[in-house]
């Protein structure tokens, strides 16, 4: 099976170090100077996570522009799409869990891809993201699926410089942060690029502050 193959069966790619290890003190550092407390956003965030504003960040924009990362995003996508958003996100100690969920395409099936992108270690202990492989395209006969049913679940673990790129409809959540460690992530939107009208009608609750003009096309970067 080729990694074209895999990325479509599984709805996921996990790119191992992908971010250079001289950028990563930055960006740990840019998290935390855009770090604000939940009651301080247009819409108010979960008081269990620490949220970071850091979406005009030159390193951050690099990172969202990563070749590879492209590729699997062009990949899943299929078509000209867009940065839509970057949310940085820290599960505080006890806090983090969330229940399986879809984060759902919008006009069709795979016009949203979102990147996860690793500034620290994670793993079970300090809440890394679960997934189920393979759930973004159940088949036409299958029953409603029941979030609640965890027995098809993976953890993920790995190292800071890691970023998951993923299908919205994959089955995924965040886990319970038992030791208190940092997680610090991003959180990037990539969209088709039909998908811009209704983007610019939410950018204000969505603390979008970046330019989102700009348009990558998928033949344009090489998945290997």
């Amino acid at each position: 099976m080729t990694p074209r193959d895999q990325l479509h069966r599984d709805g996921y790619i996990l790119l191992r170090q992908a971010i250079p290890d001289a950028w990563l003190d930055t960006l740990r550092a840019t998290f935390d100077a855009g770090a604000r407390p939940s009651d301080q956003w247009s819409t108010p965030r979960g008081k269990d996570w620490l949220h970071s504003q850091l979406d005009t960040d030159p390193t951050i924009q690099q990172v969202c522009r990563l070749p590879q990362v492209l590729a699997a995003v062009g990949e899943l996508i299929g078509e000209r799409f867009f940065i839509s958003q970057i949310d940085g996100r820290d599960p505080l100690a006890g806090g983090g869990h969330q229940q399986l969920h879809r984060d759902l395409s919008i006009q069709r099936p795979g016009d949203i891809a979102n990147a996860l992108v690793f500034f620290d270690d994670y793993g079970p202990q300090n809440g890394a993201t679960r997934l189920i492989p393979g759930s973004h395209r159940p088949a036409p006969e299958a029953p409603p699926c029941d979030f609640s049913d965890e027995s098809g679940v993976i953890q993920l673990s790995g190292s800071a410089g890691d970023i998951l790129v993923f299908d919205v409809d994959l089955i995924h959540a965040g886990s319970l942060n038992l030791s208190g460690a940092r997680r610090r992530s991003i959180l990037v939107g990539y969209f088709s690029e039909p998908l811009y009208a209704s983007h610019l009608e939410t950018v204000t609750l969505r603390n979008i502050h970046m330019d989102t003009s700009e348009r990558f096309e998928p033949a344009d970067f090489a998945f290997l």
